[in-house]
């Protein structure tokens, strides 16, 4: 169709940021965030978790979509260079001009040559320009999509449909786990164990005979770097770190009067994570920063909510993801699928329109926070 694909992958990798902050399972950070046990203890669970973050997340949205329609309101910025008619005009000009150019101390038989030359370069160039005009209101034609979109559907069929209605099931399953969680007799499994189960059941309702295949296309290295990212915590925690870091946070908060100390707390917390997060890989960011959250909201003297500091902290580490390629692991993967179908993402390219959505994303957040949770106390 033409289109250069870079911005259509772009946008997805954002909303995919953006819609990954509504949950606790939407996204690594959510994930680390919901499964510390003094959050479980502030009374945090899946569906308050999402009722908080979810309408934070659809104004979010708006602004993205506002965001980018401007950044994209000139269309051949999502084409791929020029029309091959356009190009190939060009060409024809630059042979002509090289032509006519070639004839120097011309005679006069010559001489009608060179301006019948040159009448010729002057009509390409007239043609050209039309074409260039056209260019840009050029739609592409219903046709053309409907002819992709049947070839697409053709090549991507369901090959297995009771399997799709068994992970159906599963996921359905899982979700509908998620949001009992809000009942205290149901709420003694963690949301990791309910996402267990989900794929215990899904491979009873499979009935594979071989799990071996299954079990190779687990990440494990992705869960054993986890699995030491925790462990490194702990330790930096042991040491004194992360309490160093919360006590310089604390006296900085304590500094302001008692009045606006939610308010700068807030500000503090999705800033400053939200801004490194773009530049520092979100998970290990988030590791760190609720513990600091923890320990904020849990200080007498400072006397502040909780819920609101882990949301400021959701919403700084996830949607500050959104801000470099390498902010988010759905970023880099992106880039590395359009890059083996020979489209590469650059750093620049994205940061040019990652940064300034990312920088929107706060201030709405900025917003939404101190509406809800300074001026109406929703706690």
């Amino acid at each position: 169709m033409e289109l250069d694909p870079i911005p259509i992958l772009m946008a997805m990798v954002i909303f995919s940021n953006i819609g990954g902050t509504a949950t606790p399972v939407g996204d690594p950070p959510n994930v680390i965030i919901a499964s510390n046990p003094a959050v479980i203890q502030s009374g945090i669970n899946f569906a308050n978790f999402t009722m908080h973050m979810t309408l934070g997340i659809l104004l979010v949205s708006v602004q993205t979509c506002c965001q980018l329609r401007y950044m994209f309101r000139d269309t051949n910025k999502l084409r791929v260079g020029e029309p091959r008619d356009i190009t190939e005009l060009r060409h024809q000009i630059t042979i002509w001009k090289r032509s006519a150019q070639s004839m120097l101390n011309i005679s006069k038989d010559e001489q009608i040559v060179h301006e019948r030359l040159q009448k010729k370069v002057t009509k390409l160039e007239r043609d050209l320009k039309e074409k260039l005009k056209d260019s840009k209101k050029v739609v592409i034609p219903s046709d053309t999509f409907e002819t992709t979109l049947a070839e697409m559907n053709q090549k991507y069929k369901i090959r297995d449909v009771p399997l799709l209605i068994k992970a159906t099931i599963a996921i359905s399953f899982v979700i509908i786990l998620f949001f009992l969680h809000v009942i205290p007799e149901l709420n003694r499994v963690s949301l990791g164990w309910t996402a267990l189960l989900g794929a215990l059941l899904l491979l009873i309702l499979a009935d594979r005979e071989n799990l071996e295949p299954i079990l190779h296309r687990v990440e494990w290295s992705t869960l054993l770097f986890f699995a030491a990212l925790f462990v490194m915590m702990e330790a930096l925690s042991k040491l004194g770190l992360i309490s160093f870091i919360g006590n310089i946070t604390e006296n900085l908060i304590l500094r302001v009067d008692e009045n606006g100390r939610l308010a700068v707390a807030l500000m503090l917390m999705l800033w400053v994570s939200g801004v490194t997060s773009a530049f520092v890989d979100n998970i290990p960011l988030t590791t760190m920063m609720v513990r600091i959250v923890t320990s904020l909201g849990s200080n007498p003297n400072l006397n502040l909510p909780m819920a609101p500091l882990i949301w400021a902290l959701s919403f700084g580490a996830c949607l500050g993801g959104n801000g470099t390629l390498i902010g988010a692991s759905a970023n880099v993967v992106c880039a590395g699928v359009a890059e083996q179908h020979g489209y590469k993402i650059t750093f620049v390219q994205f940061f040019k329109i990652g940064f300034p959505l990312m920088i929107g994303h706060l201030i709405t957040a900025s917003i939404y926070l101190l509406l809800c949770h300074v001026l109406w106390h929703w706690h």
